[in-house]
């Protein structure tokens, strides 16, 4: 299947909406994304066009998405672009969606404190496993068969 995938490096240009829906969490927001380049007559950069996407992110993507951004953090987003063309009111209006697969705040320009999200309680854990032990003895070189077919316990 030919998707067209896209990584996108802006900022949160609206705060995200969440909503629980029958199949399950999905959360939006807008991504502005501004080119820069370098003015060689000004001797600096500036801004080029602004583009604006909508980000669909769905279920944990968009639980986590929903509590963990505000506008204008910087983020770069992965996903599957769509772009939509419509007639409103006489008038041809495209618009482009991305379809979140990850996203992540851009540390290239900030700090982030990273925090794992519990996972639900589907079974009883199972219980921890002592560990191995992988001493071999001190008189057997360590590949040798009495090595590796007897462990030592070491005290």
């Amino acid at each position: 299947m030919n998707e067209t995938l896209v990584c996108a490096v802006g900022n949160v240009a609206t705060q995200p909406v969440y909503r629980e829906l029958a199949a399950g969490p999905s959360a939006r927001f807008r991504l502005a994304v501004t080119s820069r380049y370098w003015d060689r007559e000004k001797n600096a950069w500036t801004d080029g066009h602004t583009n604006f996407f909508t980000v669909w992110a769905n279920r944990q993507l968009a639980t986590n998405a929903a509590t963990s951004l505000t506008v204008g953090d910087p983020v770069v987003v992965q996903g599957r672009l769509k772009v939509r063309t419509e007639t409103r009111e006489g008038q041809q209006w495209a618009s482009a969606d991305i379809d979140a697969v990850a996203i992540g705040h851009d540390l290239a320009r900030g700090t982030a404190a990273f925090r794992r999200t519990g996972k639900p309680d589907t079974a009883t854990p199972a219980p921890p496993r002592p560990e191995p032990n992988w001493e071999t003895p001190a008189e057997s070189p360590p590949d040798s068969p009495a090595a590796i077919a007897e462990p030592v316990a070491v005290t």
